[in-house]
Parts: structure tokens; sequence; C-alpha cells
């Protein structure tokens, strides 16, 4: 049974409290995921902030490595490669016996993977393509709008503790079927100088115009006003470090568009007494992996699920590879108790979580409820992780609260629409009252003129 906030006003007492899996204190494991038992709406805003981390202080140096690029082009990048990702580089450009060597380098599983999530994510972003419809406003009057792609995309694909080369599926796949003509990968190279194989033969597979071993801030500046070897590109897309969304943003500043503001991976889960508390763990734990600053929350209206969950959540870490991300990750999280699933709604939708998954019962009839979400899991099986690679759903999604004004990447994402009227000389005797008298209420008697000029001469004929 669901306790009632009036039940339970002793327990809010217990705000950031560490979950415990068991009561007694002798053998007690604590998570550092907090636990809150039906706190109070106007407790909430606290709730709801995210970790705040200062990224203004990396402007200074990451506006020198924009000088330097500037400046010096592809020297300055071979010099940053020593400097920061230790390596002394020949070329910065992928050859083509490297990228062919790729895919004798990968299992049969992974490039049967690979190819299949490719095959999926393109089934998805192709039917987002949209047809021209002609409307006619008014007699005489035709309006309409084409979609144009965006002829050079950069993509940033990071290359460190995890070489993400699904991100270049979920932002090469669009970027191709929108028709870009020109698409620039940058990603760091390893100690040894080469490119990891699954992006190298992701990159092909996509037909990826240049591959080119540069990374950090130093590759989004190359990519914003090009060198020697980078093209400058008029559209930079892709996830990567602190320092690499303080360069992107930067470079916004200066004219060259990004995909979408960016900032730590999270996932928040709802879940009932119909959700299993493993799945639930694990959900949780593939957000936390991505990096120490990723934030998961966990929303139940049942206590009993919380420590459930929080039982599989030690047990899950525990054998983790990338268990040290993952622990320090949880110490940003949330595992909330509310009293119902009209308040766990309200609650993710303040929140405008990048990713949201459904474990409760009757999830259809709350579909329409949502509101601010970049990607919504539905039910015990659709977990996240699903999405982050081979469903055909974008994981290029936005962070940060800013689902409530901002989608995920999409064939949008890469495509300007333009728009196209053509106006007849019956058509201008139709509308051109309307705009003199427009432009007259503004006073800009030029704009009135260009269509009084005009009428005047059909009056004539």
């Amino acid at each position: 049974m669901v306790r009632s906030p009036q039940q339970s006003n002793h327990l809010t007492m217990q705000l950031f409290i560490h979950l415990s899996v068991h009561p007694d204190p002798k053998n007690a494991k604590e998570s550092t995921m907090k636990k809150i038992l039906y706190p109070s709406q106007d407790k909430w805003a606290e709730l709801l902030t995210r970790p705040i981390k200062n990224l203004e202080e990396l402007e200074p140096g990451i506006l020198e490595t924009f000088r330097l690029v500037r400046e010096q082009g592809d020297a300055a990048l071979f010099a940053l490669a020593r400097k920061y990702d230790g390596v002394q580089l020949d070329s910065l450009v992928a050859a083509p016996a490297e990228m062919a060597a790729a895919a004798a380098q990968l299992s049969p599983e992974l490039k049967e993977a690979i190819v299949q999530a490719y095959s999926n994510i393109k089934a998805f972003h192709a039917q987002q393509a949209e047809p021209v419809n002609k409307v006619e406003t008014m007699p005489g009057v035709t309006c309409w709008r084409r979609s144009v792609a965006i002829e050079k995309v950069g993509l940033y694909i990071p290359g460190g503790t995890a070489p993400l080369f699904s991100t270049l599926l979920m932002l090469g796949v669009p970027a191709r079927l929108a028709g870009c003509k020109e698409l620039v990968l940058c990603t760091p190279p390893g100690k040894d100088g080469s490119i990891h194989p699954a992006i190298r033969y992701t990159a092909s597979l996509l037909g990826v115009s240049r591959v080119l071993k540069v990374g950090g801030a130093q590759a989004v500046a190359a990519l914003a006003f090009g060198t020697e070897s980078v093209p400058a590109v008029y559209k930079i897309f892709g996830p990567g470090n602190q320092y690499v969304t303080v360069a992107k943003q930067l470079v916004s500043k200066a004219g060259v568009a990004i995909d979408l503001p960016a900032g730590p991976s999270e996932v928040l889960v709802m879940a009932d007494e119909s959700a299993n508390p493993a799945f639930v763990a694990a959900d949780l734990l593939s957000q936390a992996e991505h990096g120490a600053d990723s934030q998961v929350v966990l929303l139940t209206t049942s206590e009993s699920v919380l420590d459930r969950v929080a039982e599989e959540l030690e047990a899950q870490l525990a054998v983790l590879p990338r268990k040290a991300f993952a622990a320090k990750a949880l110490e940003n999280s949330l595992g909330l108790v509310l009293a119902s699933t009209e308040e766990m709604l309200t609650f993710s939708n303040r929140y405008a979580p990048e990713h949201l998954i459904l474990s409760i019962a009757g999830f259809e009839q709350v579909l329409d409820q949502i509101t601010h979400a970049g990607s919504v899991f539905l039910g015990n099986y659709s977990p996240e992780s699903a999405g982050d690679y081979a469903s055909g759903t974008n994981h290029t999604l936005p962070t940060n609260g800013y689902a409530r004004a901002y989608s995920g990447v999409s064939l949008d994402s890469f495509v300007k629409k333009i728009t196209f009227q053509h106006i007849t000389p019956t058509g201008l005797q139709n509308i051109g009252k309307t705009v003199e008298t427009m432009a007259a209420a503004e006073g800009l008697e030029a704009h009135r003129n260009a269509v009084s000029i005009r009428l005047k001469e059909l009056n004539r004929v």
C-alpha cells in the first residue's frame, strides 16, 4: 500500500540520508544515492537543481586554444596533440589504408551489430523527411517551405574512456539522409596515434568525407575556423568533456551553429510495485557509468521498491568495470518516494530529464501528461541503452533541463527550412491593400510604396 504524505510526515525528517540495505547499523552497506521520503512540493526546487559546475573558469584557456588554432593552423593541432594526448602525429588525417584496415580489426559480431543499428536508425530518421506542401493563402498568393541540407557539418566523437562510435551513427545517419555534402569527423587519437577501429569502421560505413585525429577544444576550434587539414564547417555536432562543451558554447557566439546545449548525461526512472528492481538499478547504473558528473533520479510510490533497488545497485555496482565513475555519479543522485503517479509525473516534468523511463503499470494512460523529456522508454522491457545504441531513435538529447525547450537531434538538425512565395498580379491586387495599410501604420513608407507602385502599374494595364 502507498503511504500518504500525512501518514509519513515523520519520515520527511530523513531528507538526504543515505540508502541503507540493512536496518541493522552493524551490517549496513550504504549507497551514495540519497533517499528522500515524501518531500513536500515546497522542497522540490532544491531537489530539482542539477549539480552546479562553474565552467566559466575554463574560458580563458579555451580562448587561448582558439587563438593558437586560428593563427597557427595545423601546427597548433600537432602541438596540442603532444601536450594533451601525449602523442606525436605524422598526419592529422586518417589515411585510406588505416580506414580500410578497421574492418579486419573488429569481430564479426560487432560489425553485424553496427550494421543492424545503422539500419534501424536509418529507418526511423528516414520517415522524418517532410514533403514540400504548397499553400494558397488567398487567391494568387502561394507559399511553401523546402528543406535544404546544411552543406558542411562537423562531427565530434569522444575517443577517450569510451569511444562513442554509437554517437557517430546517431549523427552521421541523419546527416547523410538530409543530404549534407561534407561530413568532417574529429576524434582524439590513442597513445599510438591511431583511431579506435570501431570509429573508423563506422565512419567508412557512413561515407564520412574526412576523418581527423584531433580532440578536445582544439577540434572544435579547427571545425569552426578551419586549418590546412580541417575544413571549416557551418554546424558542429557531438558530445564531449567539459572543455569541448565550453568550446562549443564559445564558437556558437562566433556565429558557428551547434547541435544543442550539452551537459552531463542523466536519466529519471519512475517505478511502482510492477517494476523489476534489478532492471531499474541496471538502468540507473547505465547512465551513472557515463561519468562522475552524470545524474540519475529514481521516483517511486513504494518504499519497498526503493529499498530493493538499493540492494540491486550495491550488487551490480560492485562488478562494473567503470565502478569508480558510477559510484561518483551516484553521489549526485536521488531516490524519492512520492505519494502517487501524478506526483511523479509532476516532478519529472519539472525536472525535464534527458532520458525518462516509465516502469509503471498502465503507462499508456499517462503518456499525454509527459510534456518535458528528451526521450521516453516505456515499460519494463524498454531499457534506455536500447535507445543509446540501436532501437532507431537518436541518443543526442537535451540535458540539464533543456528538454523544456529543445528537442533531440533529428533529420531537422541537419537542414535549413527555406520559405518561398509566388504572388501573381491578381494575388497582389488581393493582398495589396492589407500590406499598404499595415506598412503605413508602422510608418514604413518604402514598404508601402513597394506594393503601391506595382498596384499602380497593374491599374494602368
